[in-house]
């Protein structure tokens, strides 16, 4: 049994997102086809995720002047555990499914946010002296399902401007994760009179993609 974690990023729901629709469409495919997987949900526009404020920096610095955990202020304590809870969590997944829209050329800030939180060093990566930073969760996969209005992905006359799927796949690869793919939903507004068509591909290929993830 593998455990997928589904990470949305999207303030909106399926019928007012082209990304959370194609999402959608990869789960329940993902589900009929894997039934004995574990699925994880994880909303980042309604789940508990952490800043990486003052109040983190100055946790840790005294963590690791070695007081004891309880030494620390409330809100030290309080969004430190929360973030040593959501990178075990990443770090137990087999499998992560990131779903986003492009905005300003990049994702939401939520989606920075959770990436900060989870990319602990001890638990997503550790160095290692005369060698540097080493990646703990390889052997994983991951898929983006990113969509953009306009055309951004690979091959397109824009597709230096894009920087969320870039982005994510640096940081994966950060961590270990090298077998990266992503979904592309793109130029609903670009091409609007063929809005409903691409949206109907990228519903096909979400639910082809989910057989085989």
């Amino acid at each position: 049994m593998s455990r997928l974690l589904y990470i949305a990023a999207h303030p909106l729901g399926p019928g007012a997102s082209c990304s959370m629709s194609a999402g959608e469409a990869f789960l329940a495919a993902y589900r009929e086809a894997n039934p004995g997987d574990e699925v994880v949900r994880l909303d980042l526009y309604r789940a508990d995720i952490p800043e990486l404020d003052a109040d983190v920096f100055n946790g840790w610095a005294k963590l690791d002047a070695g007081a004891p955990f309880g030494d620390l202020t409330d809100g030290e304590r309080r969004k430190i555990a929360r973030i040593n809870e959501l990178a075990d969590q990443f770090a137990g997944a087999d499998k992560y499914v990131f779903v986003s829209p492009v905005w300003n050329y990049s994702y939401p800030p939520a989606l920075k946010r959770y990436i900060d939180a989870v990319c602990i060093a001890g638990k997503a990566f550790r160095y290692i002296p005369n060698v540097g930073r080493v990646g703990l969760l390889g052997g994983r996969k991951a898929l983006h399902i990113q969509a953009s209005g306009s055309l951004l992905s690979p091959g397109s006359p824009d597709e230096r401007l894009e920087m969320g799927h870039r982005h994510l796949r640096v940081i994966m690869e950060f961590v270990g994760v090298t077998d990266v793919e992503c979904l592309y939903v793109e130029g609903m507004r670009a091409f609007p009179e063929r809005a409903e068509a691409i949206m109907e591909e990228a519903l096909r290929r979400a639910r082809e993609i989910a057989r085989t993830f």
